[in-house]
């Protein structure tokens, strides 16, 4: 629809190579200390071998291309856009230190009814490999 604030098919990725700092900073603050996360020890006698970014931290990322997506109608509209969740997120291979994830932000569907706008995640790294899915749903409140 032309006259919603954002259209299907509208998208905005986000790159970012994720480091042992960014890792660590989110473990302190989330307070997930889990070794997969920050004992590197523990994870070198895994299957993976290696330490692992948090699958939240993959969400806020997909949280990050949200914002990119709505940046451009932000100011000009008459409604605050609010998340109203994620669904079907997946984390599908690990995320490892040094790794380059992309993360695509795709509108898919829009609800005028509703004031809802939905959209398709998808985060690959550097290598191509799909890491992580979901569904965003963005709910458009009209100002006062």
């Amino acid at each position: 629809m032309s006259d919603f604030y954002v259209k299907v098919g509208d998208t905005a990725t986000f790159a970012k190579t994720v480091g042992e700092t960014d890792v660590y900073l989110f473990a302190g603050i989330t307070g997930d200390l889990s070794p997969n996360h920050v004992d590197k020890s523990y994870m070198e006698k895994s299957k993976y071998g290696r330490l692992q970014a948090h699958g939240a931290l993959m969400v806020g990322f997909m949280s990050t291309a949200s914002t990119l997506a709505i940046a451009h109608v932000r100011e000009a509209a008459d409604a605050t856009p609010v998340s109203l969740g994620y669904d079907r997120v997946r984390f599908l291979a690990p995320v490892h230190f040094g790794d380059t994830i992309t993360v695509e932000y795709r509108i898919s569907a829009i609800d005028p009814g509703r004031r809802r706008s939905t959209a398709d995640i998808a985060i690959t790294n550097q290598d191509g490999v799909l890491v992580a899915v979901g569904t965003h749903i963005l709910k458009w409140v009209k100002n006062e």
